[in-house]
């Protein structure tokens, strides 16, 4: 794979990592505004399990890319503790911390691996320019 698929796949984990964050913010807000929205499966507990599984594979690939050519293992620590986060909260965060805390820590485990990737393209794009 290419520097720029690799570039790619970390604006994906990013972009759908804000997505899941996203979701557990405008959600209770948007059920708060508009009641009729709660027929709608917006909290469904399948969007979270979703996302994981699109998640998970993205962003291991693209840290694992970025970590072969850069070699910071800051990046890989942050990807590993966030993708653990939102695993954990997806899978026990309802059952052990409630709504609540799955909340809280779904959006932390997020900015935790969106944080990795831009560490991580960051490195990246500077190594290829020292290699110029």
């Amino acid at each position: 794979m290419t520097n720029n698929m690799q570039s790619l796949l970390d604006k994906l984990a990013i972009g759908l990592s804000s997505l899941c964050a996203l979701h557990c913010i405008a959600t209770p807000i948007l059920l708060a505004l508009l009641p009729s929205l709660s027929a709608l499966p917006l909290n469904d507990h399948l969007y979270h399990e979703v996302m994981v599984w699109l998640v998970l594979p993205t962003s291991t690939i693209a840290v694992l890319m970025g970590c072969q050519r850069h070699r910071d293992a800051k990046v890989l620590m942050f990807a590993i503790v966030g993708l653990l986060t939102l695993v954990a909260s997806s899978v026990y965060g309802h059952d052990i911390v409630g709504e609540v805390g799955e909340k809280l820590l779904t959006l932390a485990g997020a900015f935790i691996v969106a944080y990795a990737h831009w560490r991580n393209v960051k490195l990246c794009r500077k190594q290829v320019c020292c290699k110029k």
